[in-house]
């Protein structure tokens, strides 16, 4: 996808409905883009007090406008220059919230009511939200670190994977391209080598061919990684044969 292109997936990230692909595509950019990395957490907030809406009936006249709208707004590409994009950028978040985040509200009422979620859900949703951008932006950090280095390795059937290694964050990020899906009941396990020792990193998304990791753990005095196929919800320490080993040297 082009620069342009991805500056428009801000709305969609922050509402979780972009495509395996798309995702990882905007998280790499999202890494080097503040004006994009602005605008998703102010977006991703704005859906977390959505949750506290009140609910509400909803005329017939507003399923029919706002069926009708969501069928003919788009959402007009930023400029290709630095200032004018930057002005696009407020521009965009403003049409998310009138048109995208509201349209989503008012579907949901035209289909019997404003979708209402109860306290616990709301306050799961804004934990969620939270959560996810923090691991986003500790994700940027290591990607955009100024020691920030980078290898990749081919891992076996036209999979491809890269590693970013960060001394001066102690993280490293982990990214899979084309990763065959491993079998029923398994996941790929990610490890630490701390010289012999295996230190559990974290667990990729066994449905996704594309995923990108910030590796559980600081980085410390590993020398390198690893990545096996293990029970579903991982093991405590490897119990098969390495799918593949990247050094931190070489990164």
């Amino acid at each position: 996808m082009s620069t342009a292109e991805l500056h428009t997936l801000t709305g969609a990230y922050a509402l979780h409905a972009l495509p395996e692909d798309e995702r990882i595509s905007f998280e790499r950019h999202l890494g080097a883009c503040e004006a994009c990395a602005q605008e998703v957490k102010e977006l991703s907030a704005t859906a977390a007090r959505l949750g506290l809406a009140v609910s509400a009936p909803s005329s017939p006249a507003l399923r029919e406008r706002v069926l009708r709208d969501i069928t003919t707004v788009r959402q007009v590409p930023p400029p290709h220059s630095r200032s004018a994009r930057a002005g696009a950028s407020a521009g965009r978040a403003g049409r998310w919230s009138t048109y995208a985040l509201a349209a989503c509200v008012a579907a949901a009422a035209a289909f019997g009511g404003v979708a209402v979620w109860q306290n616990q859900v709301a306050r799961d949703a804004r934990q969620e939200t939270d959560l996810a951008q923090r691991y986003n932006e500790q994700l940027a950090r290591v990607l955009t670190a100024s020691d920030a280095r980078t290898t990749a390795s081919d891992l076996g059937d036209g999979a491809r994977g890269t590693l970013v290694v960060s001394q001066s964050v102690n993280r490293a990020v982990f990214m899979a391209s084309d990763m065959a899906k491993p079998p029923g009941g398994k996941v790929y396990q990610l490890w630490f080598n701390d010289h012999g020792t295996m230190r559990s990193a974290g667990l990729m998304d066994p449905s996704s061919k594309d995923d990108a990791v910030l590796l559980d753990g600081p980085v410390d005095r590993a020398s390198g990684m690893g990545i096996t196929v293990e029970p579903e919800g991982g093991s405590d320490e490897p119990t098969s044969a390495p799918v593949a080993l990247m050094d931190f040297q070489d990164a």
